[in-house]
């Protein structure tokens, strides 16, 4: 850890240092100076708890705590790579979301589910978790044409399928 020594210069006429006089020498010391950290502390440190095997769904799930001193975050790739190593599996069926940030920074707690293959996770992942890690496609157009496309469907619902407009 990066221990530094502050010396405060005060003008001879002071008597004694005021507590707001200290404060303001304080905060008028270089950013940089807070910023420096040991590359000691920026080690990333990943615990599991709450393990569960759920066969029912092929997967084993965990809540993740991640704690990381002297970086603001660990990417979601580079977490999946890990718990992927930790656990024995391919990166590829390891999906991991709900990461939240503790105050002060240094820990994030989120979840992760392990599959026992892609074709499992694929089956039981939603699909916006699987356009995030390369595995589906996001639906093409606008949010406005959805909606078009929507409101006029409405209008035939009960209708046979040869009175639809075609598919677009």
């Amino acid at each position: 850890m990066c221990l530094y020594e502050i010396e405060i210069s005060l003008p001879l006429n002071t008597i004694q240092p005021t507590p707001a006089r200290l404060a303001t020498e304080f905060l008028s010391l270089p950013l940089f100076f807070f910023a420096l950290v040991d590359q000691a502390d920026a080690a990333v440190t990943i615990r599991t708890r709450k393990f569960l095997t759920n066969r029912l769904l092929q997967r084993k799930q965990m809540v993740v705590d991640v704690i990381h001193p002297g970086l603001a975050n660990v990417s979601k790739d580079e977490l999946r790579s890990k718990i992927g190593k930790m656990y024995k599996a391919e990166k590829e069926v390891v999906s991991v979301f709900g990461f939240k940030t503790h105050f002060g920074g240094g820990k994030t707690t989120g979840f992760a589910l392990i599959y026992d293959n892609v074709e499992a996770l694929k089956k039981f992942e939603p699909k916006h978790r699987l356009v995030r890690i390369g595995l589906a496609e996001a639906p093409k157009g606008g949010r406005k044409q959805r909606k078009e496309k929507k409101n006029r469907e409405k209008k035939f619902r009960g209708v046979r399928k040869s009175k639809k407009p075609r598919k677009e």
